[in-house]
């Protein structure tokens, strides 16, 4: 059985997206598309940006969004999910391709809710670090300890959980998490404090935009980040979609699901190699590939 899986923030890269723009008359359309949507010039941004032009929320996340959906489209034919599944913003791109959404519809949710999550970055200092070689369970008891605000925010593979909250709580975090036997900690450089408590501004005013969205069951079930579990029900999707900037992205136990129920090919759709690295620390037998174009 075939999983595709489609990335999240973290897997820009300068002149993204320029390949299938010089080669797919499809991607022209969709380019032009996503610039009338967007109010600004984002095929110029992906094409001809810096890393560091590329690395703001409004920008990062259309731009991933759309590299991966034109991707999943350009596969044609060949693109036929048995289960679909994305890491935090690649649920939108896993939804899109998987017909829930209109691709028009998906890439206005993805852009408010970019703006939305940048504008609570704005109202508390926080940020993100990475555990290394610590196991969920204790860095779930030390997080619980620590005075302030801080919580695990993606669970990417077995020894790697990134937490989220205000930067000092993280700071004494690390700290204490060191202590507890983990590898390594490391501050990641984000905006703010992503699948946390302190996203729930971001998440009123995304609720809004996904509760006057039409969704529509998928053409396969979708392994959500917020419950790890298939879903094919436009209304559970949507209330799941609801609670994700505000939850864990559980995505390590979200393949394990995949693969238990059955995955035996997991296809990664759109920029980078991320998800397809975190599968082999997963589940060492999986076989995971790049969908070619």
């Amino acid at each position: 059985m075939k999983a595709y899986i489609f990335p999240g923030q973290g897997a820009q890269f300068e002149g993204m997206g320029k390949d299938l723009y010089d080669k797919y008359d499809l991607a022209k359309q969709r380019f032009a598309q996503a610039n009338d949507i967007l109010g600004f010039d984002i095929a110029k941004i992906m094409f001809e940006g810096t890393a560091e032009d590329l690395k703001q929320t409004r920008v990062t996340q259309p731009a991933i969004f759309l590299h991966s959906v034109i991707s999943a489209e350009l596969l044609g034919d060949e693109f036929k999910p048995d289960m679909l599944a994305g890491h935090s913003l690649g649920e939108f791109s896993a939804l899109v391709a998987g017909k829930a959404l209109r691709f028009e519809d998906g890439l206005l949710l993805v852009s408010k809710r970019a703006e939305a999550m940048q504008k609570a970055t704005e109202l508390v200092d926080s940020t993100m670090s990475a555990i290394l070689n610590l196991d969920d369970d204790t860095v779930e008891a030390v997080c619980r300890k620590i005075d302030g605000i801080v919580a695990p925010a993606n669970y990417n593979c077995p020894g790697q959980l990134v937490i989220s909250g205000e930067t000092e709580a993280v700071k004494r975090a690390n700290e204490a998490l060191l202590e507890a036997g983990a590898r390594r900690t490391v501050l990641l450089p984000v905006g703010g404090a992503f699948h946390s408590p302190l996203m729930e501004p971001a998440r009123e005013e995304l609720a809004k935009a996904i509760a006057e969205t039409d969704f529509k069951a998928p053409i396969a079930p979708i392994y959500q980040n917020v419950t790890a579990k298939a879903e094919t029900k436009p209304d559970k999707i949507k209330e799941n979609l609801n609670k994700q900037l505000t939850a864990p992205v559980r995505w390590t136990q979200s393949v394990q699901q995949m693969i238990a129920d059955g995955a035996t090919d997991f296809i990664e759709v759109g920029p980078g190699k991320v998800l397809l690295g975190l599968l082999r620390k997963i589940d060492r037998n999986a076989k995971g590939i790049k969908a070619e174009l």
